[in-house]
C-alpha cells in the first residue's frame, strides 16, 4: 500500500472514531461508565449540566455503535443500568493519553483522567 492510501484509510478511521465519540458529553458519560455500571439517573445526577434529552441522545447513539451496552432488569418499577461494552472499554486508553495531552498543552480544568484507568 503506497503511504498515500495509507494515510487516507488511517484519516476515515480517524474521522470515523469522531463520529462514534465527538459528540459534546460522549467523553464525560465515557467517563462516569469507566468508574463501572449505572443507571440513567445516576449519570443524570453526575452530569448535572446534561438535560435528560441529551443524555438520552448520547446513550442511544453509543449503544447503536455498540461502545456501551443497556441492560434491562425486569424489577417494578423497570431498572436500566449501562455499562461499558469491550469495545468502550477498549477506548479508555485512548481517553487517558488524551487527558495527559491536556495536560501538557491544554489549560487546567481539574479532571484527571489517568485516576479512572485499571
Amino acid at each position: 500500500m503506497d503511504p498515500i492510501s495509507n494515510e487516507e484509510e488511517c484519516m476515515a478511521s480517524v474521522e470515523e472514531a469522531l463520529q462514534i465519540f465527538g459528540g459534546k458529553w460522549s467523553f464525560l458519560v465515557l467517563r462516569q461508565l469507566f468508574k463501572g455500571p449505572q443507571r440513567f439517573n445516576q449519570l443524570r445526577r453526575n452530569l448535572d449540566h446534561i438535560s435528560t434529552k441529551s443524555l438520552t441522545d448520547i446513550l442511544r447513539h453509543l449503544e447503536e455503535h455498540e461502545i456501551i451496552r443497556r441492560q434491562v432488569f425486569p424489577t417494578v418499577p423497570v431498572t436500566v443500568e449501562y455499562s461499558l461494552t469491550d469495545k468502550g472499554k477498549d477506548f479508555q486508553t485512548i481517553l487517558v493519553e488524551m487527558g495527559n495531552w491536556a495536560r501538557k498543552w491544554g489549560k487546567p480544568r481539574g479532571i484527571d483522567l489517568s485516576e479512572q484507568r485499571e
